[in-house]
């Protein structure tokens, strides 16, 4: 997306008036990239929550005496999962209610913050 900003018609003439590089990116780049930059943010969190919650169920993740979701889906439940069904079915919906979250925020962010839906409203 950089790239393509980049080659449009006002960096150039902001080039031509002899604006330097530091106050072209801040000024006229970086407002168009803005939203790509929290969208690709709040996804990656997400991906980190299930990667998290992965390794913690492998068993390579936080040690076990601190709760995770991972730990809490993980075999060392197991035992307590025939009693309590609901101590895997929560953890599992938070987690997913989670990266859901996180992702429809930064869908929502994009909404608000891409200049070029700022016209058509």
């Amino acid at each position: 997306m950089a790239l393509s900003v980049k080659e449009n018609a006002y960096i150039e003439a902001a080039q031509a008036f002899g604006g330097s590089s530091l106050r072209i990116m801040l000024s006229h780049m970086l407002p168009n990239v803005a939203a790509i930059i929290i969208v690709v943010a709040t996804i990656g969190l997400g991906n980190l929550i299930l990667v998290e919650a992965a390794l913690s169920f492998l068993g390579f993740g936080v040690p076990p005496p601190h709760p995770t979701w991972g730990g809490m889906l993980s075999l060392q439940g197991l035992s307590y999962m025939y009693q309590a069904p609901w101590l895997a079915i929560w953890p599992g919906v938070a987690l997913s209610a989670a990266v859901f979250g996180f992702n429809m925020f930064g869908d929502a962010l994009r909404d608000l913050l891409d200049p070029r839906l700022r016209g058509s409203r």
